[in-house]
């Protein structure tokens, strides 16, 4: 199975830490030439020099607020040669969908499908060019059914799939690919916030709330964000160059459809 991604150049948004940088360290090991992007250039930098290069890969940072498009717009423009791209960007807070203010939403979409439309317009020429092209974005399995208490981001992920799935129709005879990897719970930051705001709006332990939530799953635990990551990397390689247009739920089968 070619899984080397030697002389491929990976863009990784989203990627101080979490499931973004677990991305980045595998697709450093699997031989490519990774750019960090991300608000904060201080972690960007520690991240970038953990990477492995030891099959003389070359990694370096781009430094931008995903919630001010123009920004995103005006590096990318000029920083665009890529045959790889992940998309990921931290998810809008919790709350219920009727409860939140308009405001909410759009900024979500900015933040999710509108960056991602920008980014990826900005890489598709080269990938065109290279007639190679992984886009992989990482959503949630809200996507397949919705998450309680996760209203906008349920309804923004939606939209970010059928983004996905209509681009890949578009963009598949180029030997362009883009695919979804639908994290479930997995231990990050925000995995974490989101405890603690649920076991305090209830007046439980943070303890009992994550066994409840284990309960649920039938692997009976969270995932590592290395785990997602391992999906991500297969879906940007040169051995998923017909695997088009899907979602891969990494949730342990807590997921109750297909």
């Amino acid at each position: 199975m070619d899984l080397d991604l030697k002389g491929k150049s990976a863009l990784v948004c989203g990627s101080s830490q979490g499931i973004g940088l677990a991305a980045a360290r595998e697709l450093a090991l699997l031989g490519a030439n990774i750019t960090l992007f991300a608000r904060n250039e201080t972690l960007l930098n520690e991240v970038k020099n953990s990477l492995d290069d030891s099959k003389g890969q070359h990694h370096s940072v781009l430094v931008a607020d995903f919630s001010d498009n123009d920004a995103v717009r005006a590096i990318i423009n000029v920083h665009n040669e890529y045959h790889i791209l992940v998309n990921n960007t931290g998810g809008p807070p919790a709350g219920k969908a009727i409860d939140a203010d308009e405001i909410e939403f759009i900024q979500a979409f900015k933040n999710h499908l509108i960056n991602n439309q920008i980014i990826a317009g900005a890489l598709i020429p080269y990938m065109k060019k290279e007639s190679y092209g992984r886009i992989v974005n990482i959503i949630s399995t809200s996507v397949k059914a919705p998450i309680p208490g996760l209203g906008v981001s349920n309804t923004i992920r939606g939209a970010v799939n059928s983004w996905s799935k209509t681009l890949a129709n578009e963009l598949g005879e180029y030997g362009i690919t883009v695919n979804n990897v639908l994290p479930g719970a997995t231990n990050t930051v925000r995995l974490a916030s989101i405890i603690e705001n649920k076991a305090t709006k209830l007046g439980r332990s943070v303890g009992e709330i994550e066994n409840n939530m284990k309960a649920e799953i039938p692997a009976k635990r969270f995932a590592e964000a290395s785990e997602v990551a391992a999906a991500e990397a297969f879906l940007a390689s040169p051995a998923a160059g017909y695997v088009n247009g899907i979602s891969i739920a990494v949730d342990g089968g807590r997921t109750g459809c297909l």
